[in-house]
């Protein structure tokens, strides 16, 4: 699998702890800079896959900036090619995609992709892998040190900071990689099933945390996932895939709650997003 060196890799995550997770800070005054400006990605006829075999055909889709978009569908629907395709890793078979207007036409720095595997050098400290898409622009090391230790201690991790990723779980780990992808202020964040090989409690914690240390950040999130309350509570939006194309892309109702999970506004919007994927 080729991606971008500063925020994937293709190291398979090969279990997890169910141990309980130590509480993320939510204070984010020691994380540096203003928010960043989401972007809009664009998506216009855009026929997706390889040659010859398209996994999806026609697509229209307009991601706003700034917005969580949940991506659902059956497996091999597509799902991982879109992110890959909006990475820049894929070029489109046919159509138009943009990013602010422009031809997308490779991976850049400032859309990260986060697959479900850690994708952490092993050899590298917790913090040393934080730092290194900073190393990689060039952040002068005191303050790439200071700025890895602060999303460090965002997502909990502040005093694990000299650990080994083997030392820690599964759940820490993808931590430490969400950490990772944000400090280097991406402006779009894509995520190929991220929580998927957690276990329930972990997960849900992770969802939690996802949502905290992205308020404020700015940047536009796609978020693909198998599990449609996953996307319910998530996404702003979310976005339905099915055999060969994009079926629909229906607002979710919010406040985001996790106890709201049986409102009847949220349980229509279920029993819609399961009817349009034939379960």
């Amino acid at each position: 699998m080729s991606t971008s060196s500063e925020t994937v890799g293709t190291s398979p995550e090969t279990g997890v702890s169910a141990s309980k997770e130590s509480a993320p800070s939510a204070s984010s005054e020691a994380v540096a800079g203003p928010p960043v400006r989401g972007t809009r990605l664009t998506l216009a006829g855009a026929s997706l896959g390889r040659p010859g075999a398209p996994a999806l055909d026609d697509v229209d889709l307009d991601i706003a900036p700034g917005e969580i978009l949940t991506v659902v569908g059956p497996s091999g629907c597509g799902k991982s090619t879109l992110l890959r395709t909006l990475a820049g890793l894929l070029s489109p078979l046919a159509g138009e995609i943009t990013q602010d207007g422009h031809p997308l036409t490779g991976p850049a720095a400032d859309r990260a992709l986060v697959f479900q595997e850690d994708a952490l050098l092993p050899w590298r400290t917790l913090r040393a892998n934080v730092e290194l898409p900073l190393a990689i622009r060039g952040v002068p090391r005191s303050e790439r040190r200071d700025q890895a230790q602060a999303w460090l201690e965002r997502v909990g991790l502040g005093t694990q900071a000299r650990q080994l990723p083997h030392r820690v779980s599964g759940g820490q780990r993808q931590r430490v990689q969400l950490a990772r992808a944000l400090a280097a202020r991406p402006r779009a964040v894509l995520m190929d099933e991220p929580f998927g090989a957690l276990d329930a409690q972990t997960r849900a914690g992770m969802q939690d945390l996802l949502v905290e240390v992205l308020h404020g950040t700015g940047a536009t999130v796609v978020f693909v996932t198998h599990d449609v309350d996953e996307a319910l509570f998530l996404g702003d939006r979310v976005a339905l895939l099915g055999a060969g194309g994009l079926v629909a892309v229906r607002d979710v109702p919010r406040p985001r709650d996790r106890g709201a999970h049986d409102h009847p506004a949220r349980l229509a919007l279920r029993r819609d997003v399961l009817t349009s994927l034939g379960t």
